[in-house]
């Protein structure tokens, strides 16, 4: 069952991951005791990166691990509201006007939704509204008929036969957030004069938003930083190996774990070179 779904989801254009599974007791595949996602992370070394539409691949992966929930990549096929509780769902009904738009809608295990919507090109948004995150560009999702630590499973309501909606104005406007001054890729359309100059600067003023990140919103940072300084990185500003450093050393002391920092440097990163800035001039927010 949880093949064939990872299969149809791959047909769909979906690149598809194996994530671990919750034990019946609520823990985690991964057997670390300490595990604060059982049954939502990777089971993947390289984890979001080698999602894959390859049948083949995907039947291995599942032939190795068969109770394996279903990831999805996001910011390819779509976009993911991912509304966690009951305020949520009315914070974002009201954002909306109360008209929820008419597309694939999933259930969670955990009791909250998933919204899907054609990708806007940003990346993941933590704390979008209280009790929503997005889900773009570097991020994923666990998708029916996956398994949740509470026993219960992810399903349906409305199922991803037809595109996703396009997203809302009010809801495009909030997940591209106002773009502060001096980051790359900001209103400024005139190019960057010194291109090397500038890259330095990017760097030690990502690292430094990083390292400064209040707690709940310190992930979510350091993913728009790896991003963004992908973005450099594809153009040839900078180069990946010091990035990774400088934003891993910027996370620890802000208190992120390493697996977890790791991953969203990894994802950030890569979904920044797939967007390499144009020092000739700069994109318009």
């Amino acid at each position: 069952m949880l093949l064939d779904a990872a299969l149809a989801y791959a047909r769909h254009g979906i690149p598809v991951l194996p994530v671990h599974s919750p034990a019946a007791d609520g823990s985690c595949s991964c057997a670390r005791p300490e595990c604060e996602r059982p049954g939502k992370h990777p089971r993947l070394r390289h984890g979001l990166t080698d999602a894959s539409v390859d049948p083949r691949r995907i039947e291995m992966w599942w032939a190795r691990w068969p109770a394996a929930n279903v990831g999805l990549r996001t910011g390819i096929v779509m976009d993911v509201a991912d509304v966690d509780s009951p305020g949520g769902w009315h914070g974002l009904r009201h954002l909306l006007g109360d008209a929820m738009p008419v597309g694939p809608q999933v259930r969670t295990g955990g009791g909250g939704w998933h919204f899907w919507f054609r990708p806007l090109g940003y990346g993941n948004r933590v704390g979008l509204l209280p009790g929503v995150d997005w889900r773009g560009a570097g991020g994923y999702v666990v998708a029916p008929p996956s398994r949740h630590a509470d026993r219960t499973t992810y399903y349906w309501v409305t199922g991803p036969g037809a595109a996703p909606p396009e997203a809302p104005a009010a809801l495009r406007e909030l997940v591209a957030g106002p773009e502060p001054p001096g980051r790359p890729g900001g209103g400024d359309r005139r190019g960057i004069v010194h291109p090397d100059r500038y890259a330095s600067v990017a760097l030690a003023a990502e690292a430094d938003r990083v390292a400064r990140a209040p707690v709940g919103t310190r992930n979510d940072t350091l993913n728009r930083a790896a991003f963004a300084l992908g973005r450099l990185v594809g153009a040839g500003l900078l180069d990946p190996a010091l990035v990774t450093g400088e934003l891993a050393a910027a996370a620890r002391r802000a208190g992120l774990g390493r697996t977890e920092t790791t991953r969203t440097i990894r994802s950030g990163l890569t979904a920044g070179r797939r967007q390499p800035l144009d020092p000739g001039r700069r994109s318009v927010a």
